[in-house]
């Protein structure tokens, strides 16, 4: 299901891979869910992240799948909320003077690691449709100023199927286990393209499925806030990009994260564990996957 290597196009699997589209009340009610939940965290009342794991460890996970001490020197602490499973502004190449656009940016740790990439001439975007997460990032600017010197990072209030960003506005998009939460996968897609200049870029991490979860797990509210029973199949993921027009996928999957999680016995993959067939694993349906693509230039 991994392709390490650039593609313009997709293989056609069957259409039964397909998600349903949502109806208009369903994702409503889905993104009801998730804003509840990430309020909860946001507020400090939950002990869980998007990926499962605890606020006390966000500091070792940050660690654990990449961030260096240089990329978070300018970071505040509560930034980081452990709500990452890749680190998309390694993937993402940063340069002086580019226009970054976060999706989902939570406390704004990406937000703000991608800062000082981009420096004073650089802009960062990040998007949140919860209002709680989007006043702990605006709350962490401070800091960041004072750490970096730089006035350069932003949040605004929106949802990333409707991003308040203009159409050819933004040279990188990135986004950090955000994408699978979404109830219209392929409209993230469609907008990602919409906003991105040409000849611009995507880098994102996030989580996907190697096969359809069991009915259980898929409908478990708390494991959709954990960023499992939302997640969309890569080769499905590969024909939403395709579709929306992009260019240069990669698609690669890094088992490493879910393997880690499950042996940490993080109480939501214990949960999702207890739901699998038996003599299966987390790590057999979800993979962490690092995606990388295109938009054509003109």
């Amino acid at each position: 299901m991994t392709n390490k290597s650039p593609s313009s196009c997709c293989s056609a699997p069957s259409c039964e891979a397909v998600q349903t589209p949502a109806t208009p009340a369903d994702a409503d009610a889905v993104r009801s869910k998730v804003r509840e939940g990430y309020s909860k965290i946001a507020r400090g009342a939950s002990a869980g992240g998007c990926c499962g794991t605890s606020i006390a460890a966000a500091k070792a996970l940050s660690d654990a799948i990449g961030y260096s001490p240089q990329d978070l020197a300018a970071t505040p602490e509560a930034a980081n909320l452990g709500l990452s499973c890749g680190n998309p502004t390694a993937l993402a190449s940063l340069r002086a003077g580019e226009v970054v656009l976060d999706l989902g940016a939570g406390g704004g740790l990406d937000c703000f690691v991608a800062g000082p990439k981009v420096g004073a001439t650089g802009r960062v975007i990040g998007v949140d449709m919860t209002p709680d997460m989007l006043s702990v990032a605006r709350q962490n600017i401070a800091a960041y100023r004072e750490r970096s010197g730089l006035d350069n990072v932003e949040f605004r209030l929106g949802e990333i199927e409707n991003l308040p960003v203009a159409d050819a506005g933004v040279d990188v998009v990135i986004s950090n286990c955000v994408l699978n939460l979404s109830p219209d996968k392929p409209r993230v897609w469609q907008e990602i393209a919409r906003v991105l200049k040409p000849g611009g870029r995507v880098a994102v991490s996030d989580l996907a499925l190697l096969k359809p979860l069991p009915e259980a797990v898929r409908k478990d509210i708390e494991a959709l806030v954990g960023c499992i029973a939302g997640a969309a199949l890569v080769e499905d993921t590969r024909r939403y990009m395709q579709s929306a027009g992009l260019c240069n996928m990669v698609l690669e999957a890094r088992p490493q994260y879910v393997e880690s999680m499950t042996d940490s016995q993080d109480p939501l993959y214990k949960r999702v564990l207890s739901q699998l067939p038996p003599g299966t694993k987390v790590a057999d349906y979800v993979t962490s996957l690092n995606i990388a693509a295109g938009k054509h230039a003109q």
